[in-house]
């Protein structure tokens, strides 16, 4: 049985300049070490540097703000951007990270005012990312299979405050679809099956046109999916591997090579030719800033697949 559930708002999801009771805010000690917290009166976070205690060190207080805890250390108090949520957030599944999700959000063309359907919702991760991008007056109907996922979810984008902008389903959407049709300026997929998922992405889709992203990890769920997107009358179908490679940075202190600087003698007087002497200096050293990429770098994570709805 279909369960369908709707989250009434709270308040508009926007940025804002002060931390309030009942928010989620990221506690950063550094950025290999942050994690996030929800603020209460009379609250207290125990880190590495002490306590804070959250009526008088955090309330009121300017997100940003170096808050400085009781043994004397201090840490930052941040808002929970998505990409900061991203990561710190519970896993309940593997999730997207922003490459992949900064990718899904060109290619999907998606803008403040989109409809966007996504399947499954997993642990939010680009959910949240999604919301951000459709705010003020666009809508995601999201559809998760396992039952407390969905409500978790639901959990979180009420503490979040964006439940006016989001629509959660505890359904199979291989079976029963989205919910919805033709609203919808995008779909996104992320599921074992996406093939049995794409003529119900097709009914929720726009009439007049549209885009659907597959997320699968296995080039096998791509070759089918791309089979059946053709089936369907998709168009424009291609499919693309992102693969993320840091550098790290350096300062180092090098020495100038002395390249054989010539100096010249301006010879004797009676017009004999000049005489050319090589500089014996020693050569100077100086700062460089220095890229270095690592040993061992994050491989594959999945493949994306998009495609458009044809107009013909």
């Amino acid at each position: 049985m279909c369960q369908f559930k709707n989250i009434n708002s709270m308040s508009f999801a926007e940025y804002k300049e002060l931390i309030e009771h009942g928010d989620t805010a990221i506690i950063f000690l550094g950025h290999d070490s942050m994690f996030p917290v929800s603020i209460q009166q009379g609250g207290q976070t125990q880190t590495k540097y002490g306590v804070i205690r959250h009526s008088s060190d955090l309330i009121g207080k300017k997100y940003g703000s170096k808050v400085t805890c009781s043994k004397g250390g201090w840490v930052y108090i941040l808002y929970p951007t998505p990409e900061l949520w991203t990561m710190n957030l519970p896993h309940r599944t593997q999730i997207l990270y922003s490459t992949d999700i900064s990718i899904i959000t060109m290619m999907l063309e998606l803008k403040p005012g989109s409809v966007v359907c996504e399947s499954g919702t997993g642990s939010g991760s680009l959910s949240h990312a999604i919301i951000r991008t459709v705010a003020p007056t666009g809508h995601l109907y999201t559809v998760e299979f396992h039952q407390q996922r969905a409500e978790k979810a639901m959990e979180e984008f009420q503490q979040h405050k964006v439940s006016h902008l989001v629509t959660v389903k505890n359904q199979d959407v291989c079976k029963e679809g989205f919910g919805v049709s033709d609203i919808a300026d995008a779909v996104f997929l992320d599921i074992p099956s996406p093939w049995e998922a794409i003529r119900h992405a097709k009914s929720a889709l726009k009439s007049e046109g549209g885009r659907i992203c597959s997320f699968s990890p296995c080039i096998e769920q791509v070759q089918r999916t791309c089979l059946v997107l053709a089936e369907h009358g998709f168009t424009e179908i291609n499919t693309l591997e992102i693969l993320l490679r840091v550098y790290d940075v350096r300062t180092i202190n090098l020495q100038i090579p002395d390249l054989g600087r010539m100096t010249e003698d301006k010879g004797s007087s009676d017009g004999s030719d000049k005489s050319k002497q090589i500089s014996t200096a020693q050569p100077e050293c100086a700062l460089f800033k220095s890229g270095v990429s690592p040993r061992e770098t994050v491989g594959h994570t999945g493949y994306l697949t998009f495609a458009s709805i044809s107009l013909f």
